[in-house]
């Protein structure tokens, strides 16, 4: 009996930490994802910047410095455009991320709302039968 009791009690514990344990491996995995982007863009720019000081340390005469801005106004405008790209790919992440969380929250909810139905089933027909036996 008393081996029952404390599966029982266990099982309840885990279904209780369960939602807690999904939020936070959800968080987790979303920071880890977003972290390694963030990584991998800023390894992206600081290749972009080293380059460009490559680029500027070879002007050694005027027809090299026209070169050099023209160079210059191409990777501006290739710059521009990686920043919206990765501005647009950081949006999807946490549009994904808030329909997880979304989700998760609605499966904790309807969890909790059919064991509260099952709970309250269990105590009526519990509730009957001491009825009937007062009979």
């Amino acid at each position: 009996m008393q081996d029952k009791m404390m599966d029982a009690f266990n099982a309840q514990t885990r279904q209780m930490f369960e939602p807690m344990r999904k939020l936070n491996s959800l968080m987790l995995n979303n920071m880890e994802k977003m972290t390694q982007y963030q990584l991998e863009a800023m390894k992206r720019y600081s290749q972009m910047g080293t380059e460009r000081i490559r680029s500027a340390t070879a002007v050694q005469d005027a027809e090299s410095l026209r070169d050099f801005g023209a160079q210059q106004a191409e990777m501006m405008n290739e710059l521009s455009q990686q920043m919206q790209e990765d501005a647009r790919t950081m949006g999807e992440m946490s549009l994904q991320f808030k329909t997880e969380m979304e989700k998760l929250f609605s499966d904790a909810g309807q969890q909790m709302a059919d064991q509260a139905t099952s709970a309250a089933k269990g105590e009526q027909p519990g509730a009957a039968s001491s009825n009937s036996s007062r009979k």
